[in-house]
């Protein structure tokens, strides 16, 4: 991964001159992230190229999430035009790296995890946030109708998948809880974790630029069913709970969370398929079956029986996890 041609210009023009420049990682977008190396200072240089990125919106969810008191990245430097962010460091520990390794500070670390949200959905929404709500989970739902089924060979009535979608996730969008910023890809590989700095703030927030104002059990879902790592139920159950205990939240926020996480688990299956179609990046059907076993547990609860009723007309068996066993 080849740094861009003006990267060197913009690390000296904010004193970093003569840096060494190393790679890091990218993501599902068109971001790419470096090491920055200078004597013993380092920092991260994240390349957005604004044909198809704008890092606008990253610095200021960045500097509200850092003034709520979470943990985002500083912005040491910045070129806008050029698509170019200097970073600090936060270093190399990430959740879920340590997570895989010890396994048995599990409930310890998505204890935390829990706790960054209450905090972040104890404070309004930032402002100015576009909104996240019954429109935009129908319309992220299509994702499945026209990537997944496609791909899998299915005809599906589409008229019916929303009507059933609309009937569950109308009484969530109008149950009267939040709006609160939603991070939307808040997860394990999101986090790190930033040594010398504790409670909440020992999160390190990565990835939280397409930041929404919306429903506060669309991130708890997401960081509970990641779809890049298991988090056992019993885990998933006990957090689900000291939410609702912090937060003092009644009956509506399991409907929800249940539903959202359908919303978010269907809608998935739909991207992880597009980034192997559209962008050449099979390597993301490799999550199809987790995302699968997900989305047949969410189905399973109650309030999901019009979307349950839908995937056994349409989506038989044959076409969920069968197609993916190779890649699994």
């Amino acid at each position: 991964m080849i740094p861009p041609p003006h990267a060197p210009q913009f690390l000296a023009s904010c004193g970093w001159e003569g840096a060494e420049i190393r790679p890091l990682a990218g993501d599902a977008s068109f971001r790419r992230y470096f090491r920055v190396q200078l004597g013993d200072r380092s920092a991260v240089l994240m390349d957005a190229p604004p044909q198809h990125e704008d890092v606008r919106p990253f610095v200021a969810v960045a500097e509200w999430l850092t003034r709520t008191g979470l943990t985002a990245p500083e912005i040491l430097a910045r070129d806008v035009s050029g698509g170019l962010l200097l970073l600090n460091d936060f270093g190399d520990e990430r959740l879920r790296e340590c997570l895989d390794s010890d396994p048995s500070r599990e409930r310890e670390l998505y204890e935390m995890a829990t706790d960054v949200l209450v905090h972040l959905h104890g404070h309004p929404p930032m402002p100015g946030l576009p909104p996240h709500g019954l429109q935009q989970w129908l319309e992220e739902l299509k994702l499945f109708t026209e990537w997944y089924c496609p791909a899998v060979g299915l005809t599906v009535d589409e008229l019916a998948y929303c009507s059933a979608w609309t009937e569950v996730l109308e009484p969530i969008a109008n149950d009267g809880l939040g709006p609160v910023t939603v991070l939307r890809d808040y997860h394990a590989e999101n986090v790190m974790l930033v040594q010398g700095r504790e409670g909440v703030k020992h999160f390190g927030l990565l990835d939280f630029q397409d930041a929404l104002a919306g429903h506060p059990a669309y991130d708890l879902a997401s960081v509970l069913e990641d779809a890049r790592r298991d988090v056992p139920p019993a885990i998933e159950r006990a957090m689900l709970d000291r939410y609702v205990t912090a937060t003092s939240q009644d009956e509506r926020f399991a409907r929800a969370y249940w539903g959202l996480a359908a919303q978010r688990n269907t809608r998935i299956l739909g991207v992880f398929t597009r980034l192997w179609k559209r962008d050449n990046k099979p390597h993301y059907t490799h999550f199809q079956p987790r995302m699968w076993g997900l989305l047949e547990r969410d189905l399973a609860q109650t309030g999901l029986e019009p979307v349950r009723r839908w995937f056994d007309e349409n989506v038989g068996p044959e076409f969920r996890l069968a197609p993916w066993k190779e890649a699994a």
